[in-house]
């Protein structure tokens, strides 16, 4: 066996050493002894060398970098990446109210989102932060009253539905016509021109958005050219058009992706934007921080069926859902390395969640497993804790944080106490 080894599409920092799987320099079996499992467990250095990579790839450049804070939430997340020079993207109040609490300056904070509150543009313009994306007419209506009333000024971009297919998974696409999120190409020039006389308003800018997990770079590319164009026209009408923000959405490797890389990425948008004098910024969420993190798992029970063998552990879809959700293919491996030539046999990867579609993967090939075992599911680090939930009344997963040979809980699993205590019975039930 080799002293150091890596699982076939391990996330960065994971490898295994003296047969135990570890991320960095700490032995995930001793986080689970520690805090348990199910849980989260996050690498500082993996997150560290995906921004340095984007920072390096758009430097030299006009360029900002807000981190897509609904990926990851975690405000110990939000401070590595606001120590190494983010900003953030947000798309609620909440997100606001954690980006600034973890410590990234207001004005370097983007406000998405198709639905934004009166109360919640309000809180923005309070804190004065950078730039609201504004995305139809009603709330270009909605943030020229709240500018007024607050007697500010109110620095906004406009987001463009190019309709482009960013052929990616329906329930993360953002970019089609049919889809809710920004303003029609064909109405965008109107929309730019309403608000420019709208009081409160300065309009300095476009945005883009076609969704997630895209591996392939002509739909980003055709996204950009349709937003450039409309920029050009609207700046030969005279309007000022300084701003360029070109989303996030770059895919990363699961399976058998095979994404384009960072540095082309950033290629494609330095030469359709090259001496166009456009400020440029991108919102990279997934592509920060999903193969910094693993899901860390305890086999309850091996079940023999009559024609499928289920591996039932204590990590379920309340706890990740994306394989539910978005049929999502997650890697599987043991922490306790197998032998070299161990048999691998098919079988289901469940949680003990009282729903048939309660599960982390189906027939998948693995080494022998026992009750105890250890599990390590790869490359959930976004869209894992964060879109977790209390469903069947289970304790939200706990989420760790590890820095070279150490670790620090970033979230504690809450007690039993703390859930049952949130719930108000009216009196008239005594």
């Amino acid at each position: 066996m080799n002293d150091v080894s890596e699982p076939r599409l391990a996330p960065a920092g994971v490898v295994y050493r003296a047969g135990e799987l570890q991320m960095e320099a700490v032995p995930l079996a001793r986080i689970a002894a520690a805090v348990g499992t199910p849980v989260y467990c996050y690498s500082s250095a993996a997150i560290t060398g995906a921004y340095r990579r984007f920072a390096t790839a758009l430097e030299g450049d006009d360029v900002a970098i807000h981190y897509a804070i609904k990926a990851n939430s975690n405000q110990a997340i939000i401070r590595l990446l606001a120590k190494l020079g983010a900003g953030a993207d947000v798309v609620s109040e909440g997100e606001l109210r954690r980006a600034l609490a973890a410590g990234i300056p207001a004005d370097r904070i983007v406000f998405s989102g198709i639905g934004k509150t009166r109360d919640e543009l309000s809180f923005a313009l309070k804190q004065g932060i950078a730039q609201i994306n504004v995305e139809s007419l009603p709330e270009l209506e909605l943030l020229s009253e709240v500018a007024q009333a607050l007697g500010r000024r109110a620095d906004l971009a406009l987001r463009v539905n190019p309709d482009v297919d960013a052929r990616t998974h329906a329930k993360i696409s953002t970019g089609k016509k049919e889809n809710k999120f920004g303003i029609d190409l064909a109405h965008a020039a109107g929309a730019y021109r309403r608000a420019a006389t709208l009081p409160g308003l300065r309009p300095t800018g476009l945005a883009v958005h076609i969704g997630s997990q895209l591996t392939d770079l002509a739909p980003f590319e055709a996204a950009f050219r349709r937003l450039i164009d409309l920029a050009t026209d609207l700046r030969r009408e005279g309007f000022a058009v300084e701003r360029l923000d070109l989303g996030g959405g770059l895919g990363v490797r699961y399976r058998s992706e095979t994404p384009p890389t960072i540095e082309d990425y950033a290629a494609l948008a330095r030469r359709l934007t090259h001496n166009l004098g456009f400020q440029l910024s991108f919102e990279p969420g997934r592509a920060l921080v999903a193969n910094a993190g693993i899901l860390l798992a305890r086999v309850i029970y091996v079940k023999q069926g009559v024609t499928r063998r289920f591996i039932i552990q204590d990590a379920a879809m309340n706890d990740l859902i994306r394989p539910a959700l978005y049929e999502a293919w997650h890697e599987i491996v043991p922490v306790r390395e197998p032998l070299p030539g161990a048999p691998r046999e098919p079988a289901d990867v469940v949680g003990p969640i009282c729903e048939s579609g309660d599960l982390l993967a189906l027939a998948r090939p693995l080494p022998p497993t026992a009750a105890g075992d250890l599990l390590a599911i790869m490359s959930a680090g976004a869209y894992g804790a964060v879109m977790s939930s209390g469903y069947n009344t289970r304790l939200l997963v706990p989420e760790v944080l590890v820095h070279n040979d150490e670790f620090a809980v970033v979230r504690p699993r809450p007690s039993y106490e703390d859930v049952l205590g949130q719930d108000r019975v009216p009196p008239w039930l005594g």
